[in-house]
């Protein structure tokens, strides 16, 4: 069974009509532990806020429950951030799986519009998330965030600098773009995900 976290993080129906295309096996959107626990994939979407998120998380007592997930998981544009040790936005602690912080974009170039919104291209792309997908294929961002350049980073993007586009360290994956939004080469990456 694959499950999606429900912690009031953003709208997940884009997401739950992306794993029917793709022809996921059932699926549910829970914040039940136990449900989590049992699954043999999680994904943890979200867009908007990371502390408002991480609070979301915390106050359902759902930061443990995902820490301690064995499965692979996969957190997606917010649900990657509150994987990282620190968010700047709320100046928040994250969950720690990730070794590095989430800071605003800094732009002092007219041509570096905050929010970062857009197709852009991957650079340095590893893990098997990756499979079959060729090396610089254009994903979609939305975010005025992004995870700092870090040794779990498992690809990269330039927005008027590199970032960490995606990230993988153990049973734990993380995007920036949203796949779900990402056309082909992000349904051949939920797909890859959904292999795992």
């Amino acid at each position: 069974m694959i499950a999606i976290v429900k912690y009031d993080a953003g709208n997940v129906l884009s997401l739950i009509n992306a794993l029917r295309r793709c022809g996921a096996p059932e699926f549910e959107l829970t914040a039940d532990p136990d449900r989590l626990r049992m699954a043999d994939k999680v994904l943890l979407p979200g867009v908007g806020d990371a502390s408002v998120a991480l609070r979301s998380l915390r106050d359902l007592g759902l930061d443990e429950v995902v820490r301690s997930l064995k499965c692979p998981v996969l957190g997606i544009c917010v649900g990657m951030q509150v994987l990282c040790r620190h968010c700047e936005e709320g100046n928040v602690d994250g969950l720690g799986i990730f070794d590095t912080q989430v800071t605003r974009f800094i732009s002092g170039d007219p041509q570096v519009k905050i929010p970062h919104i857009g197709w852009n291209k991957l650079e340095g792309m590893r893990t098997d998330l990756f499979k079959g997908i060729p090396e610089g294929s254009f994903m979609y961002f939305v975010h005025s965030y992004r995870a700092e350049v870090c040794r779990d980073t498992a690809a990269t993007t330039v927005h008027g600098a590199p970032f960490s586009a995606a990230m993988a360290k153990d049973n734990f994956y993380g995007t920036q773009f949203h796949p779900e939004k990402s056309g082909p080469a992000g349904a051949a990456l939920i797909k890859n995900f959904l292999a795992l």
